[in-house]
């Protein structure tokens, strides 16, 4: 089935889960198997099996808490950060045998974003200490780091060759991964937020490398990735100062959407920059959502996972 506007417009749930009334923090899809992490507020770590749409493991990290989950290459690792007490490391964790088996220290505050290369063993982190440090899951070592005012956010390019850093006053940075510490090789600025305090929270490049996306609070922003221009702007309502909700693109490229205020998960075209869907069904306002990288499928999450389907059968042909 080819992705259009009617088919967004039929997506509904197709599995709901409800274990626990703390809100997910954060999802993340594994690139090549069929599997779906979480991570919640009451310290727990649940793995999906996205293929049957059923449970397949539960485990908590009530020592240190559990945020900014997101999968290494291997299906049974993740990394993550915590949000208890102020050691503020990064813990790579075998799912397998629930064991940790690297502790990434460094940041002096809150890790609050952390990204997985496609390619390669490297990963970033973002704090509140105003630095993105790059990592090597073979190594505690850090390979680098890059200081940046207010609290930066960071994204790799699907080629992994790319990284950006979104921070402060629209700021948009883009490094070579070889060559990072000689300082970026491309500024971008978005107009509407030049001397704003306003700070980047979410950053992520379409799949095909053209667009890239950057949330700051309300607002949702969808860059030329070549050359920064604006090429859309659509809002998820939420208060001037509000927690900034996650966004992500379509599998395709062709589509952004986000939670709202209002609960609902919003679809806007990257091509018309029109509102094409509101899918109702949250009890809260879903803070995280990624769309799968093989399937028709976006999960999204406020204190429970949501997995969205189109309707195939309102596309069959009539007998």
């Amino acid at each position: 089935m080819q992705l259009n506007d009617e088919v967004v417009r039929s997506f509904g749930m197709g599995r709901v889960f409800k274990e626990k009334q703390a809100r997910v923090n954060s999802l993340d899809f594994h690139r090549t198997e069929d599997l779906l992490v979480t991570a919640g507020d009451d310290d727990s770590i649940h793995v999906y099996n996205t293929s049957t749409g059923q449970a397949q493991r539960n485990l908590f990290s009530k020592k240190y808490g559990v945020s900014n989950i997101c999968f290494t290459h291997h299906p049974q690792a993740v990394i993550h950060a915590s949000n208890k007490g102020s050691e503020h490391a990064v813990r790579y964790l075998s799912l397998h045998d629930n064991r940790y088996l690297r502790y990434f220290r460094g940041h002096t505050a809150r890790v609050t974003m952390l990204c997985m290369s496609p390619k390669t063993d490297l990963f970033m982190s973002a704090s509140l200490d105003r630095t993105v440090r790059v990592w090597d899951l073979r190594t505690t070592q850090s390979q680098g780091l890059l200081q940046a005012p207010g609290q930066p956010c960071a994204a790799f390019d699907q080629q992994g060759l790319v990284f950006c850093i979104g921070t402060q006053s629209g700021i948009i940075k883009l490094y070579d991964v070889r060559t990072f510490d000689k300082g970026p090789f491309e500024t971008f600025t978005v107009p509407d937020l030049v001397n704003s305090a306003m700070a980047f929270s979410y950053t992520k490049f379409s799949a095909d490398g053209k667009l890239l996306l950057a949330v700051a609070e309300r607002n949702i922003f969808v860059l030329d990735a070549y050359t920064g221009g604006l090429l859309h702007r659509f809002s998820s309502g939420i208060p001037d100062g509000g927690t900034a909700l996650e966004a992500t693109f379509s599998a395709d490229c062709q589509y952004v959407l986000s939670g709202c205020e209002d609960r609902c998960i919003r679809a806007w075209s990257t091509l018309t920059g029109q509102e094409v869907a509101a899918w109702k069904g949250h009890a809260g306002v879903p803070t995280s959502i990624k769309w799968a990288p093989r399937r028709m499928l976006v999960a999204s999450a406020c204190s429970a996972l949501a997995l969205w389907v189109p309707n195939t059968s309102a596309f069959m042909p009539q007998q």
